[in-house]
């Protein structure tokens, strides 16, 4: 049995998102007609339009798969008004081991991206999942794609705000 993956959105993303995905629905009769358009043109296997053409229809409907299932299973509404613990919709300022520096991000969904300028980290990344119901001061450890382990510690939550 696989768990439905939720992603936290904002409306203002959400609204952004259906529009792409309505766009890109209203495309495809253009991109059918291209295609038709391309096939008669002759022979298929040296007719590099056609090809062109099958391609972005493809990438097309993949875009449309990814955003109806990313619509689907979106979480819609405003940021969490509380910041007690590392929750999608919050902004964290982090440290990691032996770095003097601290990093701010938004914990949520990379279609967030744009708001705001900030790093956006999956709640289904490693970082993400461990910094996942963190609080404040707390020190989580992470898998890193090496192999190796890094630790980060949390050093304030506060609600996004767009």
């Amino acid at each position: 049995m696989t768990e439905t993956q939720v992603t936290w959105l904002t409306q203002d993303a959400f609204d952004r998102l259906k529009s792409e995905l309505d766009d890109l629905i209203a495309n495809r009769p253009v991109i059918a007609a291209e295609i038709n358009a391309r096939r008669e043109e002759g022979d298929l296997k040296e007719n590099g339009g056609y090809h062109a053409a099958r391609e972005e229809q493809g990438q097309q409907e993949a875009r449309i798969r990814q955003l109806q299932e990313l619509l689907r299973t979106a979480q819609v509404g405003t940021s969490p008004t509380s910041a007690d613990e590392a929750a999608p919709g919050t902004v964290l300022t982090v440290k990691y081991e032996d770095d003097p520096d601290t990093e701010k991000m938004l914990l949520g969904s990379r279609e967030e991206g744009s708001a705001g300028g900030l790093q956006v980290i999956s709640p289904n990344s490693p970082l993400g999942a461990a910094l996942l119901g963190a609080k404040k001061g707390e020190e989580r450890q992470y898998e890193l794609p090496n192999g190796g382990s890094m630790k980060v510690t949390l050093l304030d939550i506060e609600p996004f705000t767009p």
